[in-house]
């Protein structure tokens, strides 16, 4: 059975998609908020510290940073990396959905205080479609909500291609290049 991970701050469509994954019997994994929202909607969900069997530390700033959702994303598809993850406890990790806290929202508003902009700044996100982004020979990256429908339209017709996994991972590592420029220049006008 897939497995993927949603960690979503703007859960735009993300009801809609986890159904339809979940209804397409894939596991789903989640984080936080995400997590909470899909329950709310009865929708068979994993909270990533129950898989990883490590909670969320320090006010939730620590959720995905483990190697149980890092080895699954960035296991190569061999049978040596699938054996060395299932023997501790884990498995492949075939979809990431993820957006990032709204660092340039935050910045933009008046007043904006110098804590609340680097409170902001996403860590596990970045890290969770850096991963799946470098892996993406495997691994599904979903970074825009907009990509939900094709990505399910692909699944449903026998699985998402190379070519789309290639294309969306360019562009997981266009949105952090941007994100990690307007933290750049934010910290440089400081």
């Amino acid at each position: 059975m897939p497995i993927a991970i949603l960690s979503v701050h703007n859960k735009t469509g993300i009801v809609e998609f986890a159904k339809s994954l979940a209804d397409l019997g894939w596991t789903l994994l989640a984080s936080g908020g995400t997590a909470t929202l899909l329950r709310q909607n009865n929708i068979p969900v994993t909270e990533v510290a129950d898989y990883t069997k490590s909670p969320e530390i320090l006010g939730g700033r620590v959720k995905t940073l483990h190697p149980a959702i890092h080895g699954g994303l960035l296991a190569r598809p061999t049978e040596s990396d699938h054996n060395e993850l299932l023997n501790l406890g884990w498995d492949f990790i075939d979809l990431v959905a993820v957006n990032l806290y709204p660092f340039e929202e935050t910045i933009a508003k008046p007043n904006v205080t110098y804590a609340d902009a680097i409170e902001n700044i996403d860590i596990g996100g970045i890290t969770l479609i850096r991963a799946a982004a470098k892996n993406h020979e495997r691994v599904t990256l979903i970074c825009d909500p907009t990509d939900y429908n094709s990505v399910l339209d692909e699944i449903r017709a026998g699985g998402v291609t190379e070519q789309t996994r290639q294309k969306l991972s360019i562009k997981g590592f266009a949105s952090t290049a941007r994100y990690d420029t307007a933290i750049h220049n934010f910290l440089n006008h400081q």
